[in-house]
């Protein structure tokens, strides 16, 4: 009799040990989450947990894709066939349209990137761009809006200056290098890339500053990629969720702790070409990972701007409360 008392603690003692030992490893809703991102400083912030999930070491069950263009995503989003996906601000705004409500934004990933690059010592000021040319891609889009919305707040009209669109990033880049005097917007990495290939290069406005200069302390931030979660998967698997949601801040935090590592990562998923590139860049690319109170503030007062400069830039419409996801 004692034998068997002995032997049934021994089992309880036992099965204690394992039910800790499995707390230790994997999330309790172990159900695969399917993120995808675009190639860029959105997706730079998960290349930490990338690493961890290919090597076992992740708490979340998570399938990566990494696409070049968001047409790529957003279709599986709408289908069911991605839960997460890190997407450009004013596209999360567009699909929540488009879905009915049916999403929910996560977390800020990424803060703005855009700079104003150029070799001429005369520009320090946004009111020095007064009667000069500026390149920039894409009229309609995101930079369109943000430098729309700087100019105008500094007592510029569309007369005082020339805006001429390129189709790509690294066409403006180009076109620097060769004209140093010249005066282009660009995000990062371009931006460093550009400054390397012609060191008479610098940059003369951080387009963060500014906007947070025009907004004030209480004011929105500008915002460049935010990471959302189809409604009906965090409804179901709300745990998981969180537990990405830990991961991807611990992740960011890595990149921003160690952007050696962090460009090595960044050239082997291909995002930047080069490494001293990319560790020059990471830590101008205001990776992130905002989320709750904090994030419902800086990102509703930039669509807010977005809206007034056009309202398809957003989907017609504002979103509701319902797109802040607030545990």
């Amino acid at each position: 009799m004692k034998k068997i008392k002995k032997m049934v603690a021994a089992c309880v003692v036992l099965t204690i040990i394992m039910s800790m030992l499995a707390g230790c490893g994997k999330a309790s809703d172990d159900t695969q989450i399917r993120i995808g991102s675009l190639k860029g400083p959105t997706s730079m912030g998960l290349l930490f947990l990338m690493q961890e999930a290919e090597a076992g070491g992740a708490e979340g069950n998570y399938a990566f894709t990494m696409a070049t263009q968001a047409d790529e995503v957003l279709p599986l989003m709408v289908k069911g066939e991605m839960d997460i996906a890190l997407v450009p601000a004013n596209v999360a705004s567009v699909l929540y349209n488009k879905m009915q409500g049916q999403l929910a934004v996560i977390d800020i990933n990424t803060l703005g990137v855009l700079y104003m690059v150029t070799g001429d010592s005369t520009i320090e000021s946004v009111e020095d761009l007064k009667g000069r040319t500026i390149y920039l891609t894409g009229k309609g889009t995101t930079p369109d809006y943000v430098l729309h919305y700087i100019l105008s707040e500094n007592g510029m009209t569309e007369a005082d200056y020339t805006l001429e669109y390129k189709s790509e990033a690294s066409e403006v880049a180009a076109l620097l290098a060769e004209k140093p005097e010249a005066v282009g917007l660009l995000p990062q990495p371009f931006v460093t890339a550009a400054c390397i290939q012609n060191e008479a290069l610098k940059v003369v406005l951080d387009m963060n500053e500014e906007w947070a200069e025009l907004q004030g302390e209480d004011g929105s931030r500008m915002v460049t990629g935010v990471t959302v979660v189809r409604k009906e998967f965090l409804e179901e698997h709300e745990a998981a969720v969180k537990v990405f949601l830990k991961e991807h801040e611990e992740s960011t935090g890595a990149i921003n702790d160690d952007a050696q590592a962090g460009a090595s990562l960044a050239v082997a998923a291909g995002i930047v070409a080069k490494e001293p590139i990319a560790q020059k860049a990471i830590p101008e690319c205001n990776i992130t990972c905002i989320q709750g109170e904090e994030m419902k503030q800086a990102l509703s007062g930039y669509l807010e701007v977005l809206f007034e400069q056009n309202p398809e830039s957003v989907g017609g419409a504002l979103p509701d409360e319902g797109f802040y996801y607030i545990p």
